[in-house]
């Protein structure tokens, strides 16, 4: 993965970035679509610690551009005031994982973000399989992080 260059001093470590990406539930997903323009959609995503999992639908404009072309840059952030902004940005290529659509057969690989999907959005009571979407995994090969609260504020600001 390649280190951040820019920006080290607001940059999340890797146990803030991992509890960050564990704790936000909504991601922007970038991708590029037929006519070589930028699609952004949101999502829902679980982190495991390496990788980002996405669960999309299959039948939508974000499958069909990352079945084309599997570049992606995926943003999640947060913070209303500006000493309240943070997030991370993770570039890279999207794979395939499991059944498109997932059907309920057992899928080792997907045991974990399945997991992980159920108890940050159904309070644990197990994973839907409804036809309609797939698991989409990132492996970043660039993480971008910030956290506007590290910025030094002088003193009677």
């Amino acid at each position: 993965m390649t280190e951040q260059r820019r920006g080290r001093r607001i940059a999340l470590s890797p146990e803030e970035r991992d509890r960050y990406l564990r704790e936000q539930r909504t991601c922007r997903v970038a991708t590029v679509g037929p006519d070589g323009r930028p699609h952004v959609s949101a999502l829902w995503f679980v982190w495991d610690g390496s990788a980002l999992w996405l669960n999309s639908l299959t039948n939508s404009q974000r499958w069909a551009n990352l079945v084309r072309s599997p570049a992606v840059s995926v943003l999640v952030d947060s913070g209303h005031e500006f000493l309240e902004l943070a997030g991370v940005e993770l570039i890279g290529d999207v794979e395939v994982v499991g059944d498109v659509p997932r059907t309920d057969a057992p899928h080792p690989e997907l045991e974990t973000p399945e997991r992980l999907f159920s108890d940050k959005y159904a309070g644990g009571r197990g994973f839907s399989y409804d036809g309609r979407h797939a698991w989409l995994r990132l492996v970043p090969e660039k993480v971008l992080s910030w956290d506007f609260s590290k910025i030094p504020v002088p003193a009677g600001s």
